[in-house]
């Protein structure tokens, strides 16, 4: 058993960060880059759009509500064997998905098989990291966060070269291989014992957080969020095109909210750990941000209007992601963090499952993005209104209660 000691607030925990940042590249990174093979995907299969769409409702789904099963193998068995499963998993599921011949394939192997490699990948990575770090905690989640959006940037035009010049088959091979990174990623993992953590596991799965109010709100406002906080990395490509822009450029939006997105986790990380306000009025802020984006992308009618609301909706969403998940450990402690990241992201999957879907369905029936994005814009505005109403009050009294929680978890 190894000997408990204090978060090392750097050291090791650094390389625990790259860890992070290729979990979020090959998974969220690539999720997001999938929307470029998105019209060739609907001409391969001669399928709707809300058909093909249900592809990636099912991978963002499937690693949503199964990362509880990832947290508690990794409270179990330890993190790096978790991720390096799946690691293996999601690189199976994309190859498997090269050869598929109807869309039930797609949606068992790039929606099912893929998406479970994703949960058993990031949430044990992303809760590991929360453990190394505590004062400088948000930094550290901003500079893995940015795998998210840097790999978005990078991905999106690259991937439409592949295309052109491989199609829609071989660049699912190519992404195969660059998800078995992610078993290098899980090798990073070394197993870290603090002060404070319980001397015998009680609830593998700890569902008892969704009784706390605090954490009870906090699922049910990504539940919300998760409906509309993903329809621009899935419909920008194809809204681009709506508007008459070649694909190129209209693969160099999604490209540049992305990198707006990568910045931004990193600038809120520094902003988040100087404590200027608490971070719960940073969470509600950024997100309230998030949904007057989608709202507004409908009126953009020119090339220059788009890339304006893509920077901002980039900008508003990655600082959003670092500030949720340096509130999260606030709210439960670092002690039950890992399982409070698997419960998260399973209570996302509810919204993950129905947004992309119910978009593909609306732009059918309408035969435009408008309300796509509207109805995608009021999900994730009612998601800030629970976190308003629902999450602790950021009172000095409370911050201090917070310190000195941590204080005792740290100094026992």
């Amino acid at each position: 058993m190894l000997p408990p000691e204090d978060p090392p607030d750097g050291g090791w925990g650094w390389l625990v960060v790259l860890a992070g940042f290729l979990a979020n590249s090959l998974t969220f990174g690539i999720l997001r880059s999938f929307g470029v093979l998105f019209e060739d995907l609907v001409g391969a299969f001669q399928a709707t759009t809300a058909q093909v769409s249900w592809v990636t409702a099912i991978a963002l789904a499937t690693k949503q509500f199964a990362s509880p099963l990832g947290t508690a193998a990794s409270t179990r068995y330890g993190a790096r064997p978790v991720v390096m499963l799946g690691g293996l998993l999601s690189s199976l599921g994309t190859f498997g998905a090269a050869f598929s011949t109807s869309l039930f394939q797609l949606y068992l192997s790039l929606g099912f098989l893929t998406g479970l490699g994703w949960a058993f990948a990031f949430a044990p990575t992303m809760g590991t990291l929360s453990r190394y770090f505590s004062t400088r905690r948000s930094l550290a989640m901003g500079l893995a966060l940015t795998g998210n959006g840097l790999t978005s940037f990078a991905l999106s035009p690259i991937l439409h070269l592949v295309t052109d010049r491989l199609a829609w088959r071989g660049t699912l091979m190519a992404t195969s291989a660059l998800s078995l990174h992610l078993v290098l990623g899980g090798a990073l993992l070394r197993p870290l014992a603090l002060r404070g953590d319980p001397p015998k596991l009680t609830a593998i799965f700890d569902v008892g957080l969704l009784a706390q109010r605090g954490f009870g709100s906090f699922a049910l406002g990504t539940a919300l969020l998760a409906a509309g906080y993903f329809t621009p990395y899935v419909h920008l490509d194809a809204y681009g095109r709506a508007l008459g822009i070649e694909p190129y450029s209209a693969a160099f939006v999604v490209s540049l909210a992305a990198l707006a997105d990568a910045l931004a986790r990193l600038l809120a990380g520094c902003v988040a750990d100087r404590r200027l306000l608490p971070p719960i009025y940073l969470l509600v802020a950024f997100n309230t941000l998030v949904g007057l984006t989608l709202l507004f992308l409908p009126a953009s009618s020119s090339y220059a209007g788009l890339l304006l609301l893509a920077v901002l909706y980039g900008a508003s969403a990655g600082s959003f992601a670092t500030v949720a998940f340096g509130v999260l450990p606030e709210l439960v402690g670092v002690s039950r963090v890992v399982n409070a990241t698997g419960l998260c992201m399973m209570s996302m999957s509810l919204g993950g499952l129905l947004g992309p879907p119910l978009s593909g369905f609306l732009r059918d029936q309408t035969g435009d993005f408008t309300a796509s994005f509207l109805i995608g814009g009021a999900f994730v505005l009612s998601a800030s209104l629970v976190f308003f109403l629902g999450l602790p009050s950021p009172s000095p009294g409370c911050r201090s209660a917070q310190r000195n929680e941590m204080s005792s978890i740290v100094g026992q």
